[in-house]
């Protein structure tokens, strides 16, 4: 690249001064162009941990003291989501635990759950 040749920002347009290797005019220009490039992916992760709040929200608000038992229809009224969970844990008698961080729900009979908050020794 010749000196008199000018250099713009990909992202406004304007020349860009400076260092030779310097692609954008400005900082804020820089994160523009990059959040633009990532807005799909960041969008998704935004609903999804919206989502995984939420259900942590209602397990707590359901589970004040620790261990609790609450029947499916009244966790889906409050907007419980049962696809989005952070992570599982299997009992050595086969039962699995869904949990949304530390709170976290055993189905049992019929359409009740147990709800439970995890305990230190129970790392995965």
């Amino acid at each position: 690249m010749s000196s008199t040749q000018k250099r713009v920002c990909p992202e406004c347009g304007y020349e860009i001064i400076g260092r030779i290797d310097k692609r954008f005019c400005s900082d804020q220009c820089r994160n523009t162009f990059n959040n633009r490039l990532k807005q799909d992916v960041n969008n998704y992760m935004r609903n999804v941990n919206n989502i995984l709040r939420k259900n942590r929200r209602i397990l707590a608000e359901l589970n004040p003291k620790g261990k609790s038992k609450a029947h499916r229809n009244k966790m889906q009224d409050k907007g419980f989501n049962f696809d989005y969970y952070t992570n599982t844990y299997t009992t050595k008698t086969g039962n699995i635990y869904y949990f949304c961080y530390e709170y976290g729900y055993l189905p049992i009979e019929e359409e009740f759950f147990a709800l439970v908050i995890k305990q230190d020794y129970v790392d995965n």
